[in-house]
């Protein structure tokens, strides 16, 4: 999942100009030394970031106790509910944007406006979105390759996210907002709150502890809404009363249209290279779901596991575009070079890291999420051919990080394209056929490794074109702009 706010690989830059985000932060950011700017602007973040994959996770486990098919199901789920969360994600990019400008500029007239008006925006389009599927669940989850035992353990859960997903898609246009206001403490707060809470309802409703009745699949999703309520809820008191971003909803919802096409405008890059993810989601677990639902809950527990090993750099990648963006702004493109091999260095580092463990110690991650020796043994498989792309899975991702903060926006979706539609889909559908599951996963190996390569000569190539034209244009790749 992508934390509100975040710029993200394809999203659109801000139509401030650039350098005039944060008055406060932009000294430190092109001063300070880069290693120390780039972890004390990670540090923060850990917490949001660990809440973020924190849901997933939990969930993931708990349900995994009810049984094979019960895990199956859930992991069936993903790619319709990462769907959901992109197009919240993208729309929420696109209002922190125009948020953070009016803001810049001393306008909190306008940034109330366009905050309330997208909140409504949210609520139509959630809500849409939910109804949608709740009609079509049966046709949607037929085509990812659902059976019709696995099928009314998708609806249970489903229907009660789909009847609560405005309690997801709300946070991720007011978290975002909350850290262009420098209140970036309470959107993590708000995101701990939420994995807590959910961790102590998933066995209570599961399970049906403490008098509540056992609930399973239905109990692992009522879980989850009840605790992104309670964050939403938290996080809309603070948007009116703290900041006083929200206005009276008398007489603004005739003048919502324009700045719902601002936000949409603002916002498309961002949620057209998202929404590439659930697409490749979709392609694989149905792919998977040839080799029976012991296949689908293998990856969809191990893809989980893997989200959550890259928790720290994932913390790095949300810091990385503003610290590249600011220095650009400032011209100091010795820092962004800098910056660019800090980054991949760890990726490298830390991606060797992470192989080790988890080659080494699939089999007892594998047990805590099944007792089924076919499961766990895919699980092995998909982690021990997997993990050795790690480290160049980060690199594209600090690549594309990099191209966002020299606002080149759709260099990064590019690669995203390249990425999905290019190198994933077809050779994964090339790999089932050449190597059954082992070649599933294989192609996501050269994907990853391939994808990295092409990432990072990319981002290094458009450093030193920027650089050229500064050079050209009389401005010092070294010297701050005045």
């Amino acid at each position: 999942a992508t934390t509100a706010g975040a710029t993200t690989p394809g999203s659109a830059p801000s139509d401030s100009p650039p350098g005039s985000r944060s008055r406060t932060a932009g000294p430190a950011l092109v001063h300070r030394g880069v290693g120390r700017t780039l972890v004390g602007m990670a540090v923060p973040m850990l917490a949001g970031t660990f809440a973020m994959n924190a849901y997933s996770i939990t969930d993931t486990w708990f349900v995994s106790q009810l049984g094979t098919r019960p895990l199956a199901a859930m992991s069936f789920t993903f790619p319709v509910v990462m769907m959901i969360s992109c197009v919240a994600g993208g729309l929420g990019n696109g209002l922190t944007m125009l948020v953070s400008h009016a803001l810049g500029r001393g306008d909190r007239t306008t940034a109330a406006r366009l905050t309330t008006h997208g909140l409504l925006l949210m609520v139509a389009v959630t809500l849409t979105l939910a109804g949608l599927g709740m009609v079509f669940i049966g046709p949607i989850f037929r085509q990812l390759g659902v059976d019709d035992a696995t099928l009314p353990l998708v609806e249970q859960y489903m229907n009660i996210w789909f009847a609560g997903a405005l309690t997801m898609s709300l946070p991720h246009v007011g978290n975002g907002i909350l850290i262009s206001l420098g209140d970036s403490r309470a959107a993590s707060r708000l995101m701990v709150l939420g994995t807590v809470l959910n961790a102590i309802l998933d066995p209570i409703m599961i399970f049906g502890l403490l008098g509540f009745p056992r609930l399973e699949m239905r109990g692992a999703a009522l879980a989850t809404v009840i605790s992104q309520a309670t964050s939403a809820l938290w996080l809309l008191t603070l948007l009116a009363r703290k900041h006083g971003l929200l206005q009276s909803p008398g007489g603004i919802v005739r003048d919502c249209l324009p700045s719902w096409r601002r936000i949409v405008a603002m916002g498309s890059p961002s949620i057209l290279s998202m929404m590439l993810m659930p697409l490749s989601a979709s392609v694989i677990t149905r792919l998977l779901g040839g080799f029976g639902h012991e296949a689908v809950a293998a990856a969809g527990a191990a893809g989980r596991i893997e989200m959550f090993a890259f928790v720290i750099p994932m913390a790095l990648g949300m810091s990385l575009t503003p610290f590249m963006s600011q220095n650009f702004g400032a011209r100091r493109l010795d820092r962004i070079r800098e910056a660019l091999r800090l980054a991949m260095i760890f990726a490298l580092l830390y991606g060797a890291l992470m192989t080790a463990l988890f080659v080494t110690l699939a089999p007892w991650i594998a047990s805590w999420f099944t007792q089924d020796p076919k499961v766990a043994a895919i699980f092995v498989t998909y982690t021990r051919i997997i993990a050795f792309g790690y480290g160049a899975l980060e690199v594209q991702r600090y690549g594309s990080f990099t191209l966002n903060g020299l606002h080149k926006p759709l260099s990064s979706t590019a690669i995203s394209v390249i990425r999905v539609l290019v190198v994933l889909i077809p050779l994964s559908t090339l790999g089932v056929r050449v190597d059954g599951i082992r070649g599933l996963f294989a192609a996501r190996l050269i994907t990853d490794l391939s994808c990295g390569t092409l990432s990072i000569l990319w981002a290094w190539w458009a450093v030193r074109r920027v650089t050229a034209a500064l050079a050209l244009s009389g401005s010092s790749g070294s010297t701050p702009r005045r």
